[in-house]
């Protein structure tokens, strides 16, 4: 939260009171005000400290839900202790089609913040949450189902009333909206949490109640209460159907939906039936605490695509109507899309004020201007950011920098006569306010800091800027894809996980298909064994032989032929895959003993340009990327081939490590090849690679399935002939229609993810060729060939 001590000071500016005492006056005199003029970072800054200064709720209406979302990652950097984005569905009620899981959840979690009374909150949303979709707030709020330490709960009550919220009964819980039971533990998944919980009863009374993780079902954190939500809104028009059927359901659900429902299932469909069962459905605006503000950002344009919505709902429902007999039709009620003038003024009976980029009267009859005005962009121009900063301290502005290499741009600016001081904790609220006091500017650490550009409030004599304005470019933590570990599946079967019919290895007998778990009693003792199926008969495993079994697995969908029991069949498939493995080590020994034997191409030391763009990284690098680096530079300006293991877990900086030995190779004038294992990773990589060389003539090109056959064509004429410096790819570079010019480096991400032949054809297309291998989760193998070669 690098903003919260920027919206702390604006929040105790006289100014900012004024503002509080103007809306509340406009309020009061029906003239709902508008504050206008300013870049979406200006608005939020200003929103956030009028909100803060009552200590109210704030709920943030944005005409499209991706502007919702850059105001969630806007406000979330602003000391508020919950921001939560409300997502919303695009589709109407009356097509037929229920909203995604994902959208239900996400909704579902925010109403639950809500309804558990946590305040001060942020809710962002489109102007589609303010069309009524929700059942009852008392209604949904009822059907909630609470359960704490020590309370007695009868398991088959329980498992009822989870089947009346729409859970379903698996096996091994891993999803939202599941649920399991061993014995005396229950594990659930409520659609509201981001982690499932597990349940431990002693007879009928609740023991304990951990978090656990779906992945390893290992138990987490200690939890005394459970608060859960239904799977969804379809439950609850399910169970109030069940209690009276209404004449033309069964026209509108059919015989087989009828009968599902009376049998205490959910059909699907449901979600156009909610204006039936409830004759005032809700809007999100329900949901908010009564004293919180509603902020609406660009009126007109919240209202133009409202409008829009609502004559789609309108004719969704006119078609829906006139296929459908009347009894039918009357169930389906146009009481889920409202004219949006009468959304808004449901609004404007709520405090709050309204917002608008341009500031002119046109856009509001009430407006209020808030001054605020871009900073001018000059990266990498210290000589005249200093200048800038100067200036603003004779006029006693406070100066607020936000980066995400805080030591380097205090270095920076004191080289030209600018003194700042960097504040590693940006809660130190004291440190802050004293450094201001004195007319010193503040630098704090930006820290995933997305969409965010410099502003200037003379009102308030405050001035932000960004990594934008000092080095022309945003944080590199706020790329939208993320890579998250995966944790290895074990080879060894988990009986509970295995489905009848599921394929399974067997070290002596190979494939067979599992049929069930049962227990037996040989020797006197019971004991459960797997039943394994195979062409001659059937084998039974004890449970603590499962050593033996793995879990089938090939990269064909077609179903495996079973082997018999004692065969020939499977020792000889085990034999042919031993040679091939022999063969493939034979072809990476000969091939590493070349290795060691070729001179390879010795890199040049740094330039002038190498310095340059290691200076253009917007963070600190660590010791250990530090070590890296050098370690990688050594090995290329040496004159044997390079084959190094770069190993970190995700955001450790390994892709810095690769992009400055990338660098370092195409000032030499070699080519570069990358390779990743999806098609997402490689267009990340791509982006990331391309923003940092785009100040030099250094020409970098993607080759993936979405290129058309054209394009590929091009690119590979472009390497043949040396017109392109680096390609990032995926395992398309491994054609053989792919040849370089003159190939100087291989960086390969995530090696583990590829077949060995894979990589070492990527290899083999020089033997000199340099070799860096990028890993997170890193094999013995990956380690050892790399330690060896």
């Amino acid at each position: 939260m690098p903003l919260g001590s920027l919206v702390h000071q604006l929040q105790h500016a006289a100014l900012t009171t004024e503002l509080a005492q103007r809306t509340r006056q406009g309020q009061e005199q029906g003239q709902r005000l508008c504050l206008c003029g300013g870049v979406r970072v200006a608005r939020a800054l200003v929103t956030s400290s009028l909100a803060r200064q009552q200590e109210r709720s704030l709920l943030v209406i944005t005409p499209t839900l991706e502007e919702a979302g850059r105001w969630t990652a806007l406000l979330d950097t602003m000391g508020w202790p919950t921001v939560l984005l409300y997502p919303t569905s695009e589709a109407t009620p009356y097509e037929g089609l229920d909203s995604t899981g994902e959208i239900i959840y996400g909704q579902l979690q925010v109403l639950a913040e809500l309804l558990g009374g946590q305040e001060p909150l942020v809710v962002v949303a489109s102007e589609r949450a303010l069309q009524p979709h929700l059942p009852p707030r008392t209604v949904l709020q009822a059907s909630c189902l609470t359960m704490g330490r020590g309370h007695t709960v009868d398991l088959t009550t329980l498992a009822q009333r989870l089947a009346q919220l729409g859970y379903k009964r698996v096996n091994t819980v891993e999803q939202e909206g599941t649920w399991s039971r061993r014995g005396g533990i229950v594990d659930v998944y409520p659609v509201s949490a981001e982690l499932p919980v597990r349940l431990e009863f002693l007879g009928d009374e609740l023991d304990k109640l951990r978090e656990f993780d779906p992945a390893s079902q290992r138990s987490l954190d200690t939890l005394e209460q459970l608060w859960l939500t239904p799977r969804g809104y379809a439950p609850l028009i399910a169970q109030a159907l069940r209690t009276a059927i209404p004449p033309g359901l069964q026209s509108l659900l059919g015989d087989q939906g009828l009968a599902s429902l009376r049998e205490g299932h959910t059909p699907k469909g449901l979600g156009r039936l909610l204006g039936c069962v409830f004759p005032q459905p809700a809007t999100l605006l329900d949901y908010m605490p009564s004293h919180g503000l509603v902020v609406v950002d660009e009126r007109r344009s919240c209202l133009a695509h409202g409008r829009q919505w609502v004559d789609h709902a309108a004719s969704h429902l006119e078609d829906l109507q006139a296929g459908m007999d009347p009894t039918a039709a009357a169930l389906v009620r146009g009481n889920l899309h409202l004219p949006m003038t009468t959304c808004l003024e449901r609004v404007d009976r709520r405090a709050g004020f309204d917002l608008a980029e341009l500031d002119t009267a046109e856009a509001h009859p009430h407006h209020v201007s808030l001054g605020a005005r871009s900073v001018p962009c000059l990266p990498n121009q210290f000589g005249k950011l200093g200048k800038l900063v100067r200036d603003q301290q004779r006029q006693r502005t406070h100066l607020w920098l936000l980066s995400a290499q805080p030591s380097r741009t205090v270095a920076l600016l004191e080289e030209h006569d600018a003194v700042s001081r960097f504040v590693p904790n940006a809660q130190d609220r004291p440190a802050v306010a004293r450094l201001l006091d004195q007319g010193t500017p503040v630098v704090l650490k930006a820290k995933g800091v997305a969409d965010l550009e410099g502003v200037a409030l003379p009102a308030w004599k405050v001035m932000l800027l960004t990594d934008r304005e000092m080095f022309g470019q945003q944080s590199l933590a706020s790329s939208g894809y993320v890579r998250r570990r995966k944790r290895a599946a074990s080879r060894t079967v988990d009986p509970h996980k295995l489905q009848p019919g599921d394929y399974v290895v067997h070290r002596l007998h190979g494939i067979g298909r599992f049929l069930k778990l049962e227990k037996l009693s040989l020797g006197g003792e019971p004991r459960d064994y797997l039943v394994v199926q195979y062409t001659d008969g059937l084998l039974r495993v004890a449970a603590d032989q499962l050593g033996s079994l793995g879990r089938y697995r090939a990269s064909s969908e077609q179903p495996p032929k079973l082997n018999r029991m004692g065969g020939s069949a499977w020792n000889k498939a085990k034999e042919r895959a031993r040679k091939a493995v022999a063969k493939v080590a034979m072809d990476l020994v000969k091939l590493y003993a070349e290795r060691h034997e070729t001179r390879g191409h010795a890199f040049a030391a740094d330039g002038p340009w190498q310095a340059d763009l290691e200076g253009s990284f917007p963070y600190d690098p660590t010791p250990d990327q530090l070590k890296a680096i050098a370690e990688v530079k050594q090995d290329m300006e040496a004159p044997r081939p390079m084959d190094r293991l770069v190993c970190g877990d995700v955001g450790f900086g390994k892709t810095e490590v690769a992009v400055r030995g990338i660098f370092k190779c195409v000032t030499d004038g070699k080519q570069c090849a990358l390779m990743a294992p999806t098609t997402v990773l490689a267009q990340q990589h791509w982006r990331t690679i391309r923003d940092r060389f785009a100040p030099y003539p250094v020409k970098v090109g993607l080759l993936n399935r979405f290129r058309t056959a054209a394009e590929r064509r091009e690119l590979l004429q472009q390497l043949a002939n040396g017109a392109l410096d680096v390609v990032v790819g995926t395992q398309l570079l491994l054609s053989k229609g792919t040849v370089f010019k003159d190939l100087g480096l291989v960086v390969v991400d995530e090696e583990q993810r590829f077949g060995v032949k894979q990589k070492e054809t990527l290899k083999a297309l020089r033997k000199s060729v340099d070799v860096l291998t990028l890993s997170a989760t890193p094999i013995p193998r990956t380690l050892h060939m790399s330690l060896s070669s």
